[in-house]
């Protein structure tokens, strides 16, 4: 029996992860995330599937971030009829991830269309509605860290504590031949060791076989300490300036992290309690999910929770759901903290907010995430003098501050040491990466005699 896998997405990039694992008539579809970059771009290769939705028995979700979740929807839609395992804390915050995504992308397509309208273009239509997102989470089943699963013939999973963000994993494959087993690890995304909230990742025993994340295999991350102090001069600088600080994130676990670094920052009184915004009725659902699913959390935190003490919670925090107090914020002069996604500033409230603000030099966007290739996210990184916005140029005049020890990733030291607590393994799969992260930790590695590759996008490999 032949086992193979292919690499169908987030390869030699950081989006749309998404692998197929075959074991003769078994295909085992391993997370189905959505491609992030330009429009027409990213519809073309979130609606082109290389391979039949029909036949898929299981699909195994490793955590909720859209780009690895988000095509779910279009993989019903193309015809996906199997059941979708995953925790019961990515089962909850998937449903309001998928529901949020739809909503986003039917509210930018009517916007868009207005404007193609008054420019005598055609006009778009979405990947999916919020009805169509809703409808896909109904196939979600539920599984708990370490339980032995049999998903379709010959093929068991089991999910591990991948410290990640709440309730992701690590999907481990245990694949049953006639003549062998055959053990493929899946670590996309990693956690890094020692953040606050969430427990360390659990290293798995016995692989074979591992495709693991390279986003920052080249780069070593910052202590989590140093984002703190640099959150609270860039407030600081900005607040002297008068000015509004705009941070652009996830919905999902960054901002909850941000949140819980400003609250230990006012309780310090290290920053002035100005007003502080999460424009996002996303957010404020996932939070009170963190609450729920304190389990999945590290002890220290948990228990804060069960004591009433969440982290979650400040005087001048307020979490914005509707429209129109969020357009609001742009008429108001004073300093103040918004936090809004999406992450990449390629949907959602962040553009309007950027639109509003990003040519006032006394303003800072603060990125304390990865901005993909290709993203307005990387552009504000990169400090282009203009940005397009809904189709509109923008000058970029505000302060753009970067805290990369924000990240939720694995670093190169992280990865490496990640790969040696593996071994043996016959070969190791780099994916989820720019090319330059994933040659550069492909080197370190095979430095070490671990054989590493680094797949193109479709390729197909042997694992027996």
């Amino acid at each position: 029996m032949a086992i193979k896998v292919k690499f169908l997405g987030g390869v030699r990039t950081v989006t749309g992860s998404s692998h197929l694992v075959s074991a003769g008539r078994s295909e085992v579809l391993l997370d189905a995330g959505l491609f992030q970059g330009r429009r027409d771009e990213s519809y073309q290769i979130n609606t082109t599937f290389h391979f039949n939705p029909r036949t898929v028995d299981a699909l195994i979700l490793s955590h909720a971030h859209i780009d690895h979740c988000g095509n779910i929807p279009n993989l019903i839609k193309k015809g996906l009829r199997c059941k979708i395992y995953t925790t019961s804390a990515t089962k909850d915050i998937s449903k309001l991830m998928l529901e949020d995504s739809g909503k986003i992308q039917e509210d930018d397509i009517k916007y868009v269309n207005k404007i193609n309208r008054r420019l005598g273009l055609p006009p778009r239509r979405p990947l999916y509605t919020k009805r169509e997102a809703g409808k896909a989470t109904k196939r979600f089943r539920s599984l708990s860290y370490n339980q032995k699963f049999c998903v379709a013939k010959n093929i068991f999973v089991r999910l591990l504590d991948a410290g990640h963000i709440l309730g992701s994993s690590i999907i481990t494959l245990q694949i049953q031949d006639a003549a062998d087993t055959v053990r493929l690890g899946y670590a996309v995304d990693l956690g890094r060791r020692g953040l606050p909230l969430l427990n360390d990742p659990v290293l798995p025993q016995g692989l074979d076989y591992l495709i693991l994340e390279s986003t920052y295999g080249g780069r070593v991350h910052s202590p989590i300490e140093e984002a703190k102090e640099k959150l609270k001069a860039a407030i600081n600088q900005t607040i002297g300036r008068k000015g509004k600080v705009l941070i652009p994130s996830f919905t999902l676990e960054r901002t909850q992290e941000v949140i819980y670094f400003l609250n230990e920052l006012i309780k310090e009184k290290s920053i002035p309690s100005i007003p502080i915004y999460v424009d996002s009725p996303l957010a404020t659902g996932i939070t009170e999910l963190f609450t729920h699913h304190c389990s999945y959390m590290d002890e220290q935190t948990g228990q804060a929770i069960r004591q009433g003490k969440s982290p979650f919670e400040l005087l001048n925090l307020k979490f914005i759901r509707e429209q129109k107090i969020s357009k609001g914020l742009n008429s108001d002069k004073r300093p103040m903290i918004i936090i809004a996604g999406s992450g990449m500033c390629e949907s959602g409230r962040i553009l309007h907010h950027l639109a509003n603000n990003i040519g006032d030099s006394r303003n800072t966007i603060l990125v304390v995430g990865y901005m993909a290739k290709d993203t307005l996210g990387r552009r504000i990184v990169e400090r282009s003098p203009v940005v397009r916005i809904f189709g509109i140029e923008y000058e970029l005049n505000a302060q753009v501050v970067v805290i990369n020890a924000f990240s939720a990733h694995a670093d190169k030291n992280d990865l490496s040491d990640f790969v040696a607590g593996c071994l043996p393994l016959k070969r190791v799969f780099l994916v989820h990466a720019d090319i330059d992260q994933a040659e550069s930790l492909s080197d370190a590695l095979s430095k070490k005699g671990i054989n590493a590759h680094i797949p193109l996008k479709d390729e197909e490999a042997l694992l027996n």
